[in-house]
């Protein structure tokens, strides 16, 4: 029995999560640069947004980091999962899948930051914006390759 593409495609964004968050912790290794506040700061304007407390401070901060990295793969996973739904019954090209994925997930994080007024990325430096593009570029190259090994063109096509 074969997986739902939608399944697929959440295996695929998984891969392709891991595959962003190796690349920023290189990134964070390599520059000696501290890890971002945005997913934490994410996870408290979202608890506060929907009236939830977190308890005191210490174990708040302890929560924001972790709700923090949970949105980061549910959004990465839900992604793929979307990608699944849309390339079930296409065939996209290789790197067309790659810019659509990590283009995607960029967008959503990006916005997610703007709406939240945790980030405004239009005051971003050229470094900035590199140190978030590439991290995507990895999520969707490895996120697309896997959706093409679970899903090589004549499996798509009901050979």
């Amino acid at each position: 029995m074969r997986a739902a593409p939608v399944v697929d495609g959440a295996i695929a964004g998984a891969v392709g999560t891991a595959a962003l968050n190796i690349v920023t912790y290189l990134d964070i290794t390599t520059r000696a640069r501290p890890a971002s506040s945005t997913p934490d700061e994410t996870a408290g304007r979202l608890a506060d947004e929907a009236h939830i407390s977190l308890g005191p401070e210490k174990k708040a901060a302890n929560r924001r980091s972790g709700i923090g990295a949970i949105i980061g793969y549910a959004t990465g996973i839900a992604a793929g999962a979307a990608f699944g739904v849309l390339a079930a019954r296409r065939r996209i090209p290789l790197p067309v899948a790659a810019g659509l994925l990590g283009g995607g997930v960029m967008a959503t994080s990006d916005g997610s930051l703007a709406v939240l007024r945790v980030s405004d990325p239009r005051t971003w430096r050229p470094a900035d914006w590199l140190s978030d593009l590439v991290p995507h570029v990895a999520y969707g190259v490895a996120a697309a390759a896997t959706w093409r090994r679970l899903r090589p063109p004549s499996r798509r096509r009901g050979r």
